[in-house]
């Protein structure tokens, strides 16, 4: 084996490898929990660079491993893998010092930090798979190494939440083993391939290809909060706030949002799945996820459950962007794989400063905190507009892309989706916004802790104002030679061109 070769496992056990140790520390072996933590995070970031170089020079990264007769377990670092790693990395190193801050004074740390580490193996591994197998077998791990995150508080509210979170997971990993076995049997093979692997099958199995995609996609969409398999996202918002950034920005939903990816342009190929007819209804049911989570969220008190909504809402730009047909929307829904990661996460981390800071849960408890937190939310302030779609920030990036390729698409209806869910997201964010800046503080707050000289403590806080200045500089720059949008653009040259 060689150290090309090795990369793409390297990347998945950086991860791994610091979780496992981890699990065995005492509570009290804190500096050492906090060192592999960091390692680990700090060697993925490496590792990715060193990928990322590599496959814009040409370079292959891949490895097979034997796992069943005539399939391997295969992980391959393309220009498309590579964006969700490069994504997972970045966001996994910011989340891991908020998670150090925000957990330091609670129990069962190794238990979390572990399961955190889990997740992250999970993600990168389905990242960088190769073949649907390898794809399947990482999805489930996150299920599974998701499910105590998600139950770390102990309360009944948590249990239940976790829960309800297995069964819709483990219902849409059963859709999905389903839709796996079945295609193979039909095809023989299961290798992710640029264009898709089906076009040349006989017509005779065409509609059975519209049954499994409509199985790929149900699977897929319980991740992915699609309507109606949303229903436990807003309720595992009683995790940790790292837990929740980790799910909506990080790992679980935006698994389901790259498989999608996967299954339209490295299975079916775009092409062939617009041929069989289920791009439209893909699209349409994305749409109806978009407004109904903005319409859902407008409605929500609790903080981190509008959230939760906006999230439903967002990641179906993905889907919206894979189901037009052009190259231009599928790089808009792509570059907002990212883009939306990086304001959610935003968002998540000032609404945990929030609750850790001053014990505020509610949109309803929010007024006049700009003046005891101006930088969380300056921070809160810069996600919420790049969730909007105010320009120059991210979010307006990947919606001027969205649209310009509906356009280009002849799709003119995802224009009044896109303008009507711009203005839901307005209605839902700019009143927290003008609560927090312009209306008076109460005379105390909920549960208010001092940081001395800081406004909170400073792991809680580096996170978010670091993540609020990506979401301005990538925007801004967003025409830049290292930015997401041009990486997009170069997954479209080599992948999606004709």
């Amino acid at each position: 084996m060689t150290l090309t070769q090795a990369l793409p496992l390297l990347v998945v056990g950086s991860s791994l490898v610091p979780g496992i140790i981890i699990f065995f520390l005492g509570e009290k072996q804190v500096t050492v929990r906090i060192a592999l933590n960091m390692a680990g995070t700090l060697l993925k970031l490496a590792l990715t660079g060193v990928m990322l170089l590599g496959i814009f020079h040409g370079v292959q990264y891949e490895i097979r491993l034997p796992l069943l007769p005539g399939i391997d377990l295969f992980l391959r670092a393309g220009p498309l893998a590579m964006l969700f790693v490069t994504l997972s990395a970045t966001l996994w190193f910011l989340t891991t010092i908020y998670a150090i801050g925000y957990l330091e004074h609670a129990p069962h740390r190794s238990r979390f930090f572990g399961f955190f580490s889990f997740c992250m193996t999970a993600t990168a591994g389905l990242a960088l798979a190769g073949n649907l197998l390898t794809f399947l077998l990482f999805y489930e791990l996150l299920t599974l190494a998701a499910y105590p995150l998600i139950v770390h508080r102990g309360t009944e509210k948590a249990r239940l939440a976790g829960r309800n979170y297995l069964i819709y997971t483990i219902a849409g990993g059963a859709l999905l083993l389903l839709a796996t076995v079945w295609l193979y049997t039909i095809t023989g093979t299961l290798e992710f391939t640029a264009r898709g692997f089906l076009s040349n099958l006989d017509p005779v199995h065409h509609p059975a290809l519209v049954v499994i995609f409509t199985l790929f996609i149900a699977g897929l969409g319980v991740k992915a909060a699609l309507v109606p398999f949303h229903g436990w996202l807003p309720q595992a918002m009683v995790a940790p706030a790292p837990v929740s950034a980790l799910l909506h920005a990080v790992a679980v939903v935006k698994a389901g949002a790259f498989g999608i990816i996967r299954v339209v342009y490295d299975v079916y190929g775009i092409e062939f799945a617009a041929s069989l007819g289920v791009t439209l209804p893909l699209a349409i049911l994305a749409a109806v996820t978009i407004i109904y989570g903005s319409a859902r969220a407008l409605f929500q008190d609790d903080l981190k459950r509008r959230l939760a909504f906006s999230t439903v809402s967002q990641v179906s730009y993905i889907a919206l962007g894979v189901a037009i047909v052009g190259p231009i929307a599928a790089i808009g829904g792509m570059v907002h794989l990212v883009h939306q990661g990086i304001q959610k996460i935003t968002l998540f981390f000032c609404a945990g400063n929030l609750a850790e800071t001053l014990g505020i849960h509610k949109v309803s408890e929010m007024n006049g905190v700009a003046q005891r937190m101006p930088w969380t939310m300056t921070a809160f302030t810069i996600g919420a507009f790049g969730m909007i779609g105010l320009p120059p920030l991210t979010g307006f990036i990947s919606k001027w892309y969205l649209g310009m390729g509906a356009l280009d698409a002849g799709q003119n209806w995802v224009i009044f989706i896109l303008a009507g869910s711009s203005l839901l997201n307005a209605a839902y964010f700019l009143p927290i916004l003008h609560s927090a800046w312009l209306k008076p503080p109460p005379a105390s707050w909920p549960h208010e802790r001092s940081f001395g000289a800081l406004e909170t403590a400073w792991p809680l806080l580096l996170p978010p104002l670091f993540t609020a200045a990506l979401t301005l500089g990538l925007g801004l720059l967003a025409s830049s030679p290292i930015s997401p949008l041009e990486w997009v653009r170069f997954i479209a040259s080599r992948e999606f061109a004709p």
